[in-house]
C-alpha cells in the first residue's frame, strides 16, 4: 500500500499554482483540501473491493457466466459425461436478505473471525430436496469466479424453505444480518473485507431479482438471463431487457470558510449521541454537484459553493426497496453559516469544531463494537442469539459515555470526517495531525 500522506503531481501543481496566483486565504484552503482528497485511500471501503472476477475475456471461457451456467445445468442433471476438469461450484444461501455465515477462532489467539457459509452445489441440491424443492439453474445467481482456484460462485435465496434453517444450524451455520457482519468485520483484515464485499454484491442482486418479477412495460413475468445477471420479459411481443438498478446517493461533509468546523447532522432514526454527514438521493437530470448543493440547502438552509469529490462506496444494507445504493462522497464548502433545519428530514444539525470531532474519533471504541458483533455472530451460529445495540457502545476511556460519536470505519461518513480531521491520512483514526497547508515535509 502506498504511503497515504504522499501527494500526487497534480496536487503539488495546485499548491504551487495557489501560491503563484496569490489567491485569497479561503481559496487557498480549498486548493489544499483538493490536494488532500487527491491522495485517495488505497484500501477499499466496506462492500468495495470484491475479489471475485465477474467477467472473462471470452464468452467461451468455462468461468464466464454463460458457460458456467451451461455447466451448472449439466451438473444439476447429474450428467455422467461431465468433464472432470469443469470448474467446481460453491453456493451462498440467503434468507430474508441475510447471508449464511459461520465463525472460527484465529490460530494462535482467541480472535473470533466470521466466514461466509459457502456450501457445495450437491449439498445445496440436497438441502432443498429435503424441503421438497427441486433446484433449478434459474434459482441461482452468478457472482463471479476465481479461476486460479477453479471455482465459480453462486447465490440463492432460500427464504421460502424453512426446513433448511435447522439443517444448516446443525452444522453451526446461521443466517446473519449483513449489517451485523459489517460491524463484526475487522477493517484491517483483507479476507474479511473481501467476503463482506461478496455478500453485499450478492444481497443486492438477489433483492433486485425479488423486486423485478414482472415487466414494468407490459406486466408479464420476467425470466433470468445470463446466469441471473439480467432479466427479460417473457412476452414474445415485448422481450424488454431489465438490468440491475443502481440508486446513487450523495453524502457530503460541509466545511466552513475557515476550514475549522464541519456541519454534522442527526436523523430521527439515529441512536443517541451519533452524528454524521448530510446525505440525499440524486434526482433525475441532476449532476452530483447539484445534488450536494440542493440537499445541503433543503435540509439545513446552508448554501455551498465548491464541491470536491472524495470517494464512493456500495451500500447494500439499506432498505430492500433500494438494494443497490451507491454512496458518492464529497467535501462541500459553505457560503453561509446560519442553520435552518428541515425538521421533516433531520432531528438536528450543528457546526462542530475540528477538536470536538477529533475527540469523538479518538474516544469511540470501534474495535470494541467490532469484537462485540463478532461474538454475537458466534453465539448465533451456536444457536444462542443475544440482543445488542452495537452503535450505543461507544464510550470514552474513563468509562463514561462519549458526548458524541460518528459512524464506524465501515461507513464512508467516517472516512469523510476523519480525512478532514487528519488531512494527511484518509482512514486512520489515530493518525497524526495534518501538516500545514503547502508543507512538503512528507514528500
Amino acid at each position: 500500500m502506498f504511503k497515504l500522506s504522499l501527494l500526487s503531481s497534480s496536487s503539488l501543481h495546485l499548491l504551487s499554482l495557489s501560491k503563484k496566483l496569490a489567491l485569497p486565504n479561503f481559496t487557498r484552503k480549498i486548493f489544499c483540501s483538493i490536494s488532500t482528497t487527491m491522495s485517495i485511500n488505497f484500501q477499499p471501503h466496506a462492500f468495495a473491493g470484491n475479489p471475485l472476477r465477474s467477467k472473462t475475456p471470452k464468452p467461451s471461457d468455462p468461468f464466464s457466466p454463460t458457460q458456467a451456467y451451461e455447466t451448472l445445468k449439466t451438473q444439476l442433471l447429474d450428467n455422467p459425461h461431465l468433464l472432470s476438469s469443469s470448474p467446481s461450484f460453491k453456493v451462498l444461501p440467503f434468507r430474508k436478505g441475510r447471508p449464511l455465515a459461520s465463525t472460527s477462532v484465529g490460530i494462535g489467539d482467541s480472535t473470533l473471525n466470521w466466514h461466509l457459509g459457502w456450501i457445495s452445489l450437491a449439498d445445496c441440491k440436497g438441502f432443498l430436496a429435503n424441503s421438497g424443492v427441486q433446484l433449478s439453474g434459474d434459482s441461482l445467481v452468478y457472482l463471479g469466479s476465481r479461476p486460479e482456484e477453479d471455482v465459480v460462485y453462486w447465490a440463492i435465496d432460500v427464504s421460502k424453505e424453512d426446513s433448511v434453517v435447522p439443517e444448516l444450524g446443525s452444522k453451526q451455520l446461521c443466517f446473519v444480518e449483513l449489517r451485523t457482519l459489517m460491524v463484526a468485520t475487522d477493517w484491517a483484515d483483507a479476507r474479511a473485507m473481501g467476503e463482506l464485499a461478496i455478500a453485499g454484491h450478492a444481497r443486492a442482486l438477489l433483492e433486485w431479482h425479488s423486486m423485478s418479477l414482472f415487466c414494468g412495460h407490459c406486466g408479464e413475468k420476467t425470466v433470468p438471463k445470463e446466469a441471473g445477471r439480467r432479466k427479460q420479459c417473457s412476452s414474445e411481443l415485448c422481450k424488454k431487457r431489465v438490468y440491475p438498478r443502481v440508486d446513487p446517493v450523495v453524502i457530503m461533509l460541509v466545511i466552513d470558510r475557515e476550514n475549522d468546523r464541519a456541519l454534522l447532522s442527526r436523523q430521527f432514526r439515529f441512536v443517541p449521541r451519533m452524528w454524521s454527514c448530510l446525505a440525499g438521493f440524486i434526482e433525475p437530470g441532476e449532476s452530483l454537484e447539484e445534488a450536494v448543493k440542493r440537499e445541503t440547502w433543503e435540509e439545513t438552509g446552508i448554501e455551498v459553493e465548491e464541491v470536491v469529490y472524495h470517494s464512493s462506496q456500495p451500500w447494500p444494507v439499506g432498505p430492500s426497496s433500494m438494494p443497490c445504493q451507491l454512496m458518492v462522497g464529497f467535501f462541500a464548502y459553505a457560503k453561509s453559516l446560519e442553520i435552518n433545519v428541515d425538521k421533516e428530514e433531520l432531528e438536528d444539525a450543528q457546526w462542530h469544531s475540528r477538536e470536538d470531532v477529533k475527540r469523538a474519533l479518538t474516544f469511540a471504541e470501534y474495535k470494541k463494537a467490532q469484537k462485540t458483533a463478532a461474538e454475537k455472530v458466534d453465539q448465533m451460529c451456536k444457536g444462542v442469539e443475544k440482543g445488542q445495540n452495537f452503535s450505543a457502545d461507544f464510550n470514552v476511556e474513563s468509562g463514561e459515555l462519549a458526548p458524541m460519536f460518528i459512524p464506524g470505519p465501515f461507513a464512508i461518513a467516517h472516512h469523510l470526517i476523519s480525512s478532514w480531521v487528519y488531512q494527511d491520512a484518509s482512514d486512520t483514526v489515530g493518525a497524526r495531525p495534518k501538516q500545514p497547508c503547502g508543507s512538503t515535509s512528507n514528500l
